[in-house]
Parts: structure tokens; C-alpha cells; sequence
């Protein structure tokens, strides 16, 4: 067999094994945060952080959720780097929002982060920043979710099916899973265009 069979025939197994209870829940979590007039904060580094981008658009066109990811203000992303250093740049960026209990976090992680292995320390710290403010802690993640597993308050944690894969899967299944969620009938508001 090929890769791309392999990888594949992997996507089709976490598919089946993801937690499809999980992720019907967040979309009603997801509703209140729109019904209470709440803002969702969208976290992630790396490719997740691409990610996040994207699931920015759609959480906001599709949804009518007003929805930012921080790392897409290039600016203020690295002046804060330069200035404070990287661990602290989503913490500043919720305390500088004011983000308050009507608010949400998102946050796209292979590992979810682990600050004792100065792993996405950034990540811990803007989720404790974030449940010190009283905010709802979403997140989409591999392996054991790390601390967004830990602190989490709807965390969909992909299965995983290949420990040389993980990388690729969970933030390939980012995407399947906010997709799910535009385009849940709870959820979406406006229709795609195609």
C-alpha cells in the first residue's frame, strides 16, 4: 500500500473514532456565545495559526460570530515578541481586548501546550489568562490536549491512529472539525456560495 492510501485509510478511521457527541455539544456552546453577544478569540502557532485564520472567516461570515485570531495582527504579534517575549503575546492580547465572560476561546494545537516542556508556553498562558476572565475554553487537539485538554471547557481531541502522523492529522482535522461546526444547522446563518 502507498502513503496516500495509508493516510487515507487513517483519515477515514479518526473520522469515524472522533468524539461526534463532543463536537455537537461545542456547536450548542458555540450558539450561546452568539446569543450572548460574546467574541471568539482564536489561538494557535505554526500551521494551526494559518488555521486559525481561515476558521476566522467562517466563524464570521457563515456564522455571524464576531470572531479574531491575534496572530493574523502581524504588527502587534511581534512587537510584543520583541518587547515581552513570545510566551505572554495571547495573554496580552485578551487582557488588551478586555475579554470577559461573555467571550470564548478557540484553540487549534497539535500538543495543546505544556509549559513545564516550554512547549506552546504562549498557549498556556493565554488560557489561564483566559479562565482567570471567566471566558469558555474550546479547543480542537492531538495527542492528550496537553493543558487545552486540561483547563478545556468543550475540547474535541483528535484520535490518534499513527504516533509519525499526528502533526498532520490534527491540524488536517482542525479544519474538518470547524467545518463541521460553520455548517452545522445550529450554527451557520449565511449559505456558502457554492
Amino acid at each position: 500500500m502507498g502513503h496516500a492510501q495509508i493516510f487515507f485509510q487513517q483519515a477515514g478511521e479518526i473520522t469515524r473514532h472522533i468524539d461526534h457527541d463532543a463536537i455537537e455539544d461545542m456547536a450548542s456552546a458555540l450558539v450561546k456565545l452568539r446569543d450572548r453577544g460574546g467574541r471568539l478569540f482564536i489561538l494557535g502557532v505554526g500551521g494551526s495559526a494559518a488555521n486559525c485564520s481561515h476558521a476566522v472567516n467562517d466563524f464570521r461570515k457563515l456564522c455571524g460570530i464576531e470572531a479574531y485570531a491575534p496572530t493574523d495582527n502581524v504588527s502587534e504579534l511581534t512587537a510584543r515578541t520583541n518587547d515581552e517575549g513570545w510566551d505572554t503575546v495571547f495573554a496580552a492580547w485578551l487582557r488588551t481586548s478586555k475579554a470577559n465572560e461573555k467571550d470564548a476561546v478557540l484553540v487549534f494545537s497539535v500538543g495543546g501546550g505544556n509549559a513545564e516542556r516550554k512547549v506552546s508556553a504562549n498557549l498556556v498562558y493565554g488560557l489561564d489568562e483566559a479562565k482567570a476572565r471567566g471566558l469558555t475554553v474550546f479547543g480542537v487537539v492531538g495527542r492528550d490536549g496537553g493543558h487545552t485538554k486540561k483547563v478545556g471547557d468543550h475540547v474535541i481531541v483528535v484520535p490518534t491512529v499513527d504516533a509519525g502522523l499526528i502533526t498532520p492529522h490534527t491540524e488536517a482535522f482542525h479544519a474538518v472539525v470547524w467545518h463541521c461546526l460553520v455548517s452545522h444547522p445550529k450554527l451557520q446563518i449565511n449559505e456558502t456560495k457554492w
